[in-house]
């Protein structure tokens, strides 16, 4: 074979490669309802992630509407909630991070003091538990005051030591 009837072949395999190909695609895209499995579940998250940010809009907002001050506006209620969260979870360095920028916005630092002890009396939560460590978070941002539930907070598991204190 010459090299001119190789080089021929070569494009014309190339060239019926490319009309499979196209023919292909126009296959697979005639249906404009039909949408690729990954297109459907990109959808779906996104209706979830968009459902989420308006929930969490609607709540800043009651909360806003609650309460009075500084406390009420929706950069300090927000980052609020996130430094109390991270308090009871322990992140003691991003709690600080996000308080200082708590601070920076002027928001009032005895409302945390006084949400993390509302927390804390309210007794032990599952930290992995996030939903309803979530909803206590928020209880206790808008009622600080708020006196704890006796059913929640559990009885000590080990009895008293001799010596008065209780063993862990």
């Amino acid at each position: 074979m010459s090299f001119f009837g190789a080089r021929n072949l070569a494009v014309l395999l190339c060239a019926a490669f490319l009309a499979g190909s196209v023919a292909s695609a126009q296959a697979q895209g005639s249906n404009p309802d039909q949408k690729p499995p990954e297109q459907k579940n990109q959808t779906a998250g996104d209706a979830a992630k968009a459902e989420a940010e308006k929930k969490r809009s609607e709540e800043i907002a009651e909360a806003g509407r609650i309460l009075t001050g500084p406390a009420a506006n929706p950069e300090c209620i927000w980052l609020g909630w996130r430094v109390v969260r991270l308090l009871w979870r322990d992140d003691l360095d991003t709690a600080f991070r996000h308080l200082d920028l708590y601070d920076r916005f002027g928001c009032p630092g005895n409302h945390i003091q006084a949400s993390f002890r509302c927390l804390v009396r309210q007794g032990p939560a599952d930290s992995k538990a996030t939903e309803a460590l979530d909803k206590a978070v928020k209880a206790c941002w808008i009622n600080p005051a708020l006196s704890p539930d006796p059913a929640a907070v559990a009885a000590p598991t080990t009895p008293p030591a001799p010596g008065g204190t209780t063993t862990r």
